[in-house]
């Protein structure tokens, strides 16, 4: 078996250990076979509440993270860049802006909160493209321009903060990395809409793959380019606009997960979206389960453990690019 088999095969089997740890550890700890037992039976009323409150939170957490780390690699394919991400270019802070906003003003409408975060993840893509635009896209521009939006978008969401209001305090509730108290209600929308992304998002894998060429290139190959760019744009932004709904905002995801896939199984997307996903399930996965755990009863949000992961990590990155090109 070659290094993609071993890699994808080793993936499979944490991810596995991972989740089975997630649902068994906790306030009420169950064993495996009784936890697959009682399933069965409905006779157990610690996997009942297992079932009810654990396990939402567990398949909600796996699909954030695939989603996040695959909306990463499309938008580092679409614009030929590392550090494209959904975080980066304002796209997270854009769909939890919007969310904000008309859930503050309209209350009642709180389950609509997916399709509003899409609104401000697509309004937050539109301004960074259209910002962008000059006898092209330029992938440096577009980065550029994304973290100036992202900035924007960052600043008007923490002045509402101030407000201090009711609507204000559940909304920030929801579009925190803290899964506690997800639903199956959460998990049939991350279903839905994450699956449906995630699917689309594989069959774009040789649009991604001839994006990494020169455009010239990819135009005499029979790309066209700027249509291929918008659409896996528009997937990329699906999938961010409903981990950040439903998750909340968590950065690094889709920066670290690629970064580590393309090191175990090359940059074929064929082959790197799938491996994205699982990667990416599995390290929210284990983020959530560590995070709810070490100090139990109290929880540790994911965003604050990615970001302890994940900056030392971007900045390792970064030191090592500088030193491969002799800087």
């Amino acid at each position: 078996m070659n290094k993609i088999g071993w890699s994808l095969v080793v993936v499979v089997l944490l991810l596995f250990i991972v989740t089975l740890v997630s649902i068994t550890t906790g306030s009420i700890k169950v064993g495996s076979l009784e936890f697959i037992q009682g399933l069965f039976t409905g006779d157990n009323k610690k996997v009942e509440i297992i079932k009810d409150l654990r396990l939402p939170r567990i398949i909600v957490a796996l699909f954030v993270g695939a989603t996040l780390a695959v909306s990463g690699v499309l938008l580092q394919a679409v614009m030929r860049n590392p550090l494209a991400d959904a975080g980066v270019i304002g796209i997270s802070s854009g769909a939890g802006v919007v969310s904000l906003l008309f859930v503050t003003l309209f209350p009642q409408l709180f389950y609509w909160l997916p399709m509003f975060a899409f609104f401000g993840g697509a309004l937050a893509c539109f301004l960074v493209y259209s910002f962008s635009w000059k006898s092209g896209l330029s992938p440096i521009r577009i980065i550029l321009v994304g973290l100036a939006i992202n900035a924007t978008f960052t600043g008007l969401g923490q002045s509402f903060n101030y407000r201090g209001s009711y609507a204000v305090t559940s909304i920030n509730q929801a579009v925190t990395s803290i899964f506690t108290m997800k639903t199956w209600n959460d998990v049939q929308v991350m279903l839905i809409y994450g699956t449906i992304g995630l699917v689309v998002a594989f069959f774009l894998y040789s649009w991604c793959n001839m994006l990494s060429l020169q455009d010239k290139s990819a135009q005499n190959l029979g790309l066209r380019v700027t249509r291929a760019r918008l659409l896996i744009s528009v997937v990329a932004v699906m999938l961010a606009a409903v981990a950040t709904a439903i998750g909340g905002m968590i950065a690094f995801v889709g920066l670290l997960v690629p970064h580590i896939a393309r090191l175990l199984v090359g940059s074929d997307h064929k082959i790197l979206i799938p491996f994205s996903a699982l990667g990416g399930a599995l390290l929210i996965l284990s983020a959530d389960t560590l995070g709810r755990t070490v100090l139990a009863p109290s929880e540790i949000p994911a965003s604050i453990i990615m970001a302890v992961i994940g900056g030392p990590f971007l900045i390792f990155m970064l030191r090592k690019s500088d030193q491969i090109r002799g800087n």
